[in-house]
């Protein structure tokens, strides 16, 4: 509903700025004895206008009650001191002026509401989105509610759990020798190739995009996880191959580090994430 609101009056806004622009250039054809001044008058009412979608409605109130002042000002002296009489446009212009400015008031409104809205969107998307849109991979957030949910059931049956931690070796250099598009499609073949060196019950997850930085939760103990280990290596290496006779030229390697679980020293899925890239460490 408020989505609507923002659109319907940033609508209005804009239409009732037309409506006005048009009305002031057939006043100013039908006026030719005070053209220039009339063009003047309008440069400047655009001008508040402008100022207004750039600051605030006050400081448009602002300008206009200036305006108003100065216009009004001139216009008795040209009455009083000069002798002129005071013609329609006297009243023409000091109408018009605010209502440039609420026009574009509602429009700058309307179109900032709109964007906010947009931005709120966008973050709800980011903080409850359970896929990485590259990798088709679950992210950070769905590996916090399984990892919670493993650790219970590894607390509750004795279940051996493990955290395996893997990151491309030398990624930031890694990135500066391939293009965008070539690190996407790298991304999305290494999460599939680890993908299918697992078995059907463990979870593999996107933790961390701009690393390179995935986890798998093994229902295992560290040397089953081993095991795990030795094929993705493996793949790699199947990979790097396949790789050169495109071709490609760079080479990737991958840092592993498994921590097991145990409820005295892991606290949280969070923890359990730091715990395991310290074994990153001991991958040289």
């Amino acid at each position: 509903m408020n989505r609507n609101r923002s659109g319907i009056q940033s609508d209005l806004g804009f239409l009732l700025f037309i409506v006005l622009s048009f009305v002031g250039v057939v006043y100013i054809s039908g006026d030719p004895d005070h053209y220039v001044q009339n063009l003047i008058l309008l440069n400047v009412v655009f001008l508040i206008a402008i100022l207004t979608y750039f600051t605030t409605i006050t400081m448009g109130l602002l300008l206009n009650i200036l305006f108003i002042f100065a216009y009004g000002t001139y216009t008795i002296y040209e009455t009083v001191v000069v002798g002129a009489g005071v013609h329609i446009g006297t009243y023409f212009w000091l109408l018009m002026a605010p209502l440039y400015t609420s026009a574009i008031y509602l429009f700058a409104r309307g179109v900032l509401n709109i964007q906010s809205e947009n931005e709120e969107l966008r973050n709800s998307t980011k903080q409850f989105a359970m896929m990485d849109q590259n990798t088709n991979l679950k992210n950070i957030l769905s590996f916090q509610k399984d990892a919670t949910i493993f650790m219970a059931l590894s607390d509750r049956y004795e279940i051996p759990l493990t955290l395996l931690v893997m990151e491309v070796r030398y990624w930031k250099e890694v990135r500066n020798m391939i293009s965008d598009d070539r690190m996407s499609d790298v991304l999305y073949e290494l999460s599939q190739m680890s993908q299918t060196s697992i078995r059907s019950n463990d979870s593999l997850y996107m933790l961390d995009q701009e690393n390179a930085t995935w986890g798998l939760l093994l229902f295992t103990d560290v040397d089953g996880a081993k095991n795990v280990v030795n094929r993705i290596k493996e793949a790699v290496q199947e990979f790097n191959h396949k790789d050169k006779q495109k071709g490609f030229q760079v080479e990737f390697q991958l840092r592993m580090g498994g921590f097991q679980y145990n409820e005295e020293t892991v606290r949280s899925p969070l923890d359990f994430i730091d715990k395991a890239r310290k074994q990153l460490e001991y991958d040289v």
